[in-house]
């Protein structure tokens, strides 16, 4: 969607807040022993307290309020009885509707004691996510958002998950932009355009970046058991910097 009034962003804050609000209280309760289950519930009882329903059910009926990924899980890991360990890294990704408008944001956190691996991997994450949020604006491509994250990966050695990337949002879960890229390619010539509402989330992994669907249908996990991170924020595309709508 593209923010047509002052009424589209405030509500588009409204629901960004929550969201992020619901990430920051499931990364305090993380810790070992407590299974994705009691999580993902930790998660859906902020979303029904701040009437907030979970996008993920209310879009593909998702068998979870929030998607929980564990170290080569990429993305949409299914909650259930798997017990979080020390050393682990995980990813919580939450994605919400409030009064008809959508905010997706997520990130991963290890858990103590933090390997090298892990704390390198999530830092150059978060770099890729930092870079790309300050080179978008109104007027620029769209793969200023490739080039920015590629950058990073690349000198940092580590690897994008090409089938994985941004999307917009606002009124869906998943609007056009259907697809935002990691990585720099001529095809993302569209224009960013002052309201533009999108989700920027790169993926990376010290593996090769393929990844296949797991038995269970939804988690997508990497070919070759690497770990992968990911950052993602809701933003508000503007002619300086973006708005962090899932910012907290």
């Amino acid at each position: 969607m593209t923010v047509e009034s002052e009424g589209d962003l405030k509500s588009l804050m409204r629901i960004g807040q929550i969201v992020g609000e619901t990430v920051r209280i499931m990364a305090e309760a993380l810790r070992p022993g407590i299974t994705t289950k009691e999580l993902d519930e930790i998660g859906a009882a902020y979303l029904k307290k701040h009437h907030a329903r979970s996008a993920p059910i209310l879009t593909y009926k998702y068998p979870g309020y929030t998607c929980i990924s564990i170290n080569d899980e990429a993305a949409h890991g299914v909650p259930g009885s798997r017990v979080v360990k020390a050393g682990d890294l995980v990813n919580i990704d939450v994605s919400a509707e409030l009064d008809g408008y959508f905010a997706d944001t997520g990130a991963s956190f290890p858990v103590p004691p933090i390997t090298p691996e892990a704390e390198f991997l999530c830092d150059c994450t978060q770099m890729a996510l930092d870079a790309a949020l300050d080179v978008v604006s109104d007027g620029q491509r769209m793969n200023v958002i490739g080039r920015a994250v590629e950058s990073i990966a690349s000198k940092a050695g580590l690897h994008i998950i090409r089938d994985l990337g941004g999307h917009g949002i606002g009124r869906g879960l998943h609007e056009t932009p259907r697809n935002v890229p990691n990585y720099y390619t001529n095809r993302a010539k569209e224009r960013l355009v002052d309201g533009m509402v999108m989700t920027i989330e790169p993926f990376l992994t010290y593996g090769s970046g393929r990844i296949f669907t797991a038995k269970d249908g939804w988690t997508l996990k990497t070919s070759d058991g690497q770990l992968a991170a990911q950052y993602e924020h809701t933003i508000v595309i503007t002619k300086g910097k973006p708005i962090l709508v899932t910012a907290v």
